[in-house]
C-alpha cells in the first residue's frame, strides 16, 4: 500500500530509478485510508506523557527497531527484518517539501503495507508548515512521524536539515510543536548528542515539552560520523533515559542481539535502534551474527542462515513491493560482501550491469552457491532468544 498506490515510473536515464517490477509483480492495490478524527484539544502534560506511554503500549512496545537509513529501510528490507525478529521499523527519511510537492517522488519513495507496523515515517524539515503539510499525507498510514534532527552529512549542511538545525533549538521546537498541534498520531524525534552532556540533556527535555512523544537518541555527536571510529555514549543516552518522562529509544553499537540486552541494560532505554549492521545481517534481531562475532571457544552454536538465502528472501520481497533498483543494488551489495571479498569477479560483474534484472540476480546467487566461500550465520544455542513483544530473553 502507498498513499497513492506506487506506479511504474520509467527513467530514460538511469534504469536504477526504475521500479523493479516484472511481469509477475502486482503492485499493491490503492487503498484509501479512512479520515482520521480531528486532533485532540490542548492538554496537560502530564496527560501527553500518559498518552506517550499509553501509545507505545499499544503498539506492544517494540524493542527491536529498524533505523531510519536513506535508500536502505525501504519496505522489501522492513519487511525481511520483520521476520528476523525486528518489531518496529523506520522508513528511509524523506524530504518534506519534496514529498508534499511531487506526487511521483511520493510514488517511488514510500510504501507501506499492512503488515508494516509499528512504522514510524521520518521527514527533514526546517519549515513547520510544509512538515505538517507532508506529514498530512503519512498520518493515516504509520504509528509516529518522526523528525530527522540527526544527519550529520554534507547535504544536510546544504539543505539546512538534520543535526545542523542544532544550532537553532527555537526553529526545532516550533516543528515539534506545530506538528504535536495539529496530527492525530504521536510525534517522535531522532537526535544527536552535544558534546556537553548539559546541552543534550536541556534539548532532550525541550523536545519533550515541545511535544514529542518519543526521542530516539543516537549516542555519538554531530561530528562523529564514523560510527566504526566513534563508539556511541550509551552513558549519554542514559542520562536522557533518566531525564525525560516519555519513551526513548538508544541507538549505536548495536551489532548483534547480545549488544541488544546490554544496551537496554546499561542505559534503561525502551528499545533500540540498528543501522548499518543490519544492512550486512537483516537477521541480526533473531540472534544471528556472522563467525567472526562468535565467541572465542563457544561450541553450543547452530549455523541455520545463509547470507545468500537472505538475498533470495530479499528479492523475493522486492518482487512483491517493487522498489527503485538502486535499493536492490545497494542491498545486494551489503548482504553478499563477505562472498564478494572471496569472489570479487562476481562483484565487478554486478557493478557492470547497468540494468538488473530479477532473473540475472538469481542467477548471480546461484553462481556464488555454486562457487563456494560465503560465511554462514550462526545463532549460539544458549544466546538470546526473541519473544513476541522483542523483548531479549535468557535460556539460561
Amino acid at each position: 500500500m502507498s498513499p497513492p498506490a506506487a506506479a511504474h515510473l520509467a527513467t530514460a536515464s538511469d534504469p536504477d530509478e526504475d521500479l523493479c517490477f516484472t511481469t509477475e509483480s502486482v503492485a499493491p492495490a490503492e487503498e484509501i485510508a479512512p479520515p482520521l478524527p480531528a486532533p485532540p484539544p490542548p492538554v496537560s502534560a502530564e496527560e501527553r506523557v500518559e498518552r506517550a506511554w499509553a501509545h507505545w503500549r499499544r503498539l506492544g512496545s517494540p524493542k527491536m527497531v529498524v533505523a531510519p537509513m536513506v535508500d536502505n529501510s525501504e519496505l522489501p528490507f522492513r519487511m525481511l527484518c520483520r521476520r528476523y525478529g525486528a518489531t518496529g521499523a523506520y522508513t528511509p527519511m524523506l524530504h518534506s517539501r519534496i514529498f508534499s510537492e511531487n506526487e511521483k517522488h511520493r510514488a517511488m519513495e514510500f510504501t507501506t503495507c499492512k503488515e508494516d507496523r509499528p512504522l514510524f515515517v521520518q521527514f527533514c524539515a526546517n519549515d513547520p508548515d510544509i512538515l505538517l503539510q507532508a506529514a498530512k499525507i503519512v498520518e493515516p498510514y504509520c504509528d509516529y512521524v518522526d523528525i530527522n534532527f540527526g544527519c550529520p552529512q554534507r547535504i544536510a549542511r546544504r539543505g539546512y536539515y538534520g543535526a545542523f538545525l542544532m544550532d537553532n533549538l527555537p526553529l526545532i521546537k516550533s516543528l515539534v510543536q506545530n506538528l504535536s498541534a495539529n496530527l492525530h498520531v504521536p510525534v517522535s524525534c531522532k537526535i544527536r548528542i552535544f558534546p556537553r552532556l548539559e546541552d543534550t540533556l536541556a534539548y532532550a527535555k525541550m523536545l519533550e515539552e515541545a511535544g514529542a512523544s518519543l526521542v530516539a537518541v543516537h549516542g555519538r555527536t554531530r561530528d562523529e560520523k564514523d560510527g566504526k571510529k566513534f563508539r556511541a555514549d550509551w552513558d549519554a543516552i542514559k542520562a536522557v533515559k533518566d531525564a525525560l518522562r516519555i519513551p526513548v529509544l538508544a541507538n549505536g553499537n548495536i551489532r548483534h542481539l547480545d549488544d541488544v540486552k546490554d544496551c537496554l541494560e546499561h542505559t534503561g532505554a525502551d528499545g533500540v535502534l540498528s543501522a548499518e549492521t543490519l544492512l550486512e545481517n537483516p537477521a541480526l534481531f533473531a540472534g544471528f551474527r556472522t563467525k567472526e562475532w562468535k565467541e572465542n571457544g563457544d561450541e553450543d552454536e547452530a549455523s541455520g542462515l545463509d547470507q545468500a538465502d537472505l538475498v533470495i528472501e530479499y528479492l523475493k520481497l522486492c518482487e512483491q513491493y517493487p522498489v527503485p533498483w538502486r535499493m536492490v543494488r545497494s542491498h545486494v551489495h551489503k548482504m553478499l560482501g563477505d562472498w564478494f571479498r572471496v569472489h570479487p569477479q562476481v562483484r565487478e560483474e554486478l557493478n557492470a550491469q547497468s540494468k538488473l534484472t530479477f532473473e540475472w540476480l538469481h542467477d548471480m546467487v546461484k553462481r556464488l552457491k555454486d562457487l563456494g566461500g560465503g560465511i554462514p550465520l550462526y545463532r549460539n544455542n544458549n544466546a538470546l532468544q526473541t519473544t513476541s513483544n522483542g523483548l531479549a530473553a535468557s535460556n539460561a
